[in-house]
């Protein structure tokens, strides 16, 4: 998995958590049901995106969701996914970008790829993403032409930039290719008036996207000496910052400008994770508290659109130690431990932790969370070696659970100020 809108599940809420797995695993058996097994190696969470946005503007059907049947990648579980154009349309511009980024990566000879027999294999799988692609798109009426030439473009514009080469002309052609995909989702939908607001939010995204790859893998390229677009243009990290705030305030505002059946999803991916991910991407961290401990109420959260309003959160969640759900601990510490004890004092009588496994013991532990999942899809694990408690893959969480985030903001953080969007 890859991508920059990367949403902690705690943030989520189970509803929304629920929704934005069944586009994840739409977008992955989208891939799989039209060009193989391994296709599905290019799912992403940026991709999904696309599919996200199609189903908020679609007017409520049958259709739109299947039950899947039991995967190894979700612990052999069945579940409602995303399925219909919005996921054929995002496994289509997934496998054009991974095709292209292959080529880009065996380009620069990077890792393996330096290795002549592996460039050759790595080029021919691109290309047959690349005209997987292209089938798929037209299957729904996009033509991926259109991201073809931006990643064209891309190579040469790079090689001819310097100091001095404004960064949003090396930005320009990942900001096109976006464009156009955001934009054909309102054609999917059925509201072409969506066309516009829709192509200038993911126009600022591609711009959002680049400029974040950019500043994440700075140290890394010049450590490496590859090509990196802030080293190049001599953007300082400030501008780029500048950049990225303007890019997201432009996509809060175009968001407002476009017409949804149901924008939750899509309002907290886009309004309020991707501003966490430049959070992220630049080392600094935000918190939906107001500087006084207060929070508004932003009971009308919506795109401005009618029957789309977010109600008021339901009920509050009390926090236990270090972000755990429960009751706070009781004052005087542990009763059962040395100074505690109710008894006089003594050793503690907690049970012993249990020790570490042996090499061949982890092994087999690591095989059966493999085979599982339990890795990518359990809130909590065992360490096949260590044995600590460990989070799953897909609830990484990035935030401070004690702050606003454990609300789960009636799904879309209506106590928490966490953007200046408005809605």
């Amino acid at each position: 998995m890859f991508g920059i809108v990367r949403p902690c599940s705690h943030r989520l809420g189970e509803g929304l958590k629920t929704q934005w797995m069944a586009h994840l695993c739409g977008l992955c058996l989208a891939l799989r049901g039209d060009h193989g097994q391994f296709a599905r190696v290019v799912t992403n969470y940026d991709g999904l995106l696309i599919s996200v946005l199609t189903e908020a503007q679609a007017e409520r059907s049958t259709g739109w969701r299947r039950t899947a049947g039991p995967c190894p990648l979700r612990g052999m579980r069945t579940a409602s996914v995303a399925q219909g154009e919005g996921a054929r349309l995002a496994a289509a511009v997934s496998l054009v970008l991974a095709s292209a980024k292959v080529r880009d990566h065996v380009a620069d000879g990077d890792g393996l790829l330096a290795r002549r027999p592996v460039a050759v294999a790595a080029r021919r799988v691109a290309a047959s993403w690349g005209r997987a692609g292209a089938r798929t798109g037209s299957a729904v009426g996009f033509d991926t032409a259109v991201l073809v030439d931006a990643v064209d473009r891309q190579v040469g514009i790079e090689a001819l930039a310097g100091p001095g080469t404004p960064l949003l002309t090396v930005t320009e052609p990942t900001e096109t290719a976006t464009a156009a995909a955001f934009a054909h989702t309102a054609v999917l939908a059925g509201r072409p008036g969506n066309a516009a607001p829709l192509a200038e939010a993911g126009r600022l995204f591609g711009r959002l996207a680049h400029l974040l790859d950019a500043v994440e893998d700075r140290e890394t390229d010049a450590a490496s000496g590859a090509w990196n677009p802030l080293s190049a243009t001599g953007t300082s990290l400030a501008e780029a910052r500048r950049l990225a705030d303007d890019a997201l305030h432009g996509i809060r505002l175009a968001l407002r400008e476009a017409e949804f059946t149901d924008s939750r999803l899509a309002h907290v991916l886009l309004a309020h994770e991707l501003g966490r991910s430049v959070d992220r991407a630049f080392g600094t961290s935000g918190c939906g508290h107001a500087a006084d401990g207060s929070h508004r109420s932003l009971d009308s959260l919506d795109f401005g659109n009618s029957g789309d309003s977010l109600g008021p959160l339901g009920s509050a969640v009390l926090l236990g130690p270090e972000g755990s759900f429960g009751p706070p601990p009781q004052q005087g510490g542990n009763p059962y431990t040395g100074g505690g004890n109710p008894f006089g004092g003594g050793p503690s009588f907690q049970p012993p932790t249990p020790g570490k496994r042996g090499f061949w013991a982890g092994c087999a532990a690591a095989i059966g969370l493999c085979c599982t999942c339990k890795m990518c899809c359990a809130d909590e694990y065992e360490g096949p070696w260590s044995r600590k408690k460990r989070d799953g893959c897909l609830n990484d969480c990035d935030c401070d659970c004690g702050c606003c985030e454990a609300c789960q903001c009636c799904e879309c953080c209506e106590c928490c100020s966490c953007c200046d969007c408005g809605l």
